[in-house]
């Protein structure tokens, strides 16, 4: 059986996981087997924080409009509540974003949220 030598393709892995891990800390950017530890650790975080931007994003957006409704003299619960009694189907990151960027529209929601 042919020998095989493994030289070119363990040294091409071992760039590709030094590569990504510059820019870290001591001896994680320049040692292998650090480096493949606080990659896989990293990719750990990396997955976890993706789900957790949802919920984050969730809450910047109800606190918007809860300010934006506030200033018209209703909370955000009372406003959620109306908008599904009323069957106006849009989302917070709309209902957001037209509070900050399109205030006139937005209280035109509201009132037709509240009649």
């Amino acid at each position: 059986m042919v020998r095989v030598k493994r030289s070119v393709t363990t040294h091409k892995k071992r760039e590709r996981i030094l590569k990504l891990t510059k820019g870290y800390c001591w001896g994680r950017k320049s040692k292998y087997r650090l480096a493949k530890d606080a990659l896989f650790h990293a990719w750990t975080h990396a997955y976890q924080a993706r789900k957790k931007k949802k919920g984050t994003f969730r809450a910047l957006w109800q606190t918007q409009i809860n300010a934006a409704s506030r200033k018209q003299g209703f909370s955000y619960s009372k406003f959620a509540y109306r908008l599904k009694k009323s069957k106006i189907g849009i989302n917070r990151k709309i209902l957001a974003t037209l509070a900050h960027k399109h205030p006139k529209l937005f209280e035109k929601i509201l009132e037709k949220a509240f009649s």
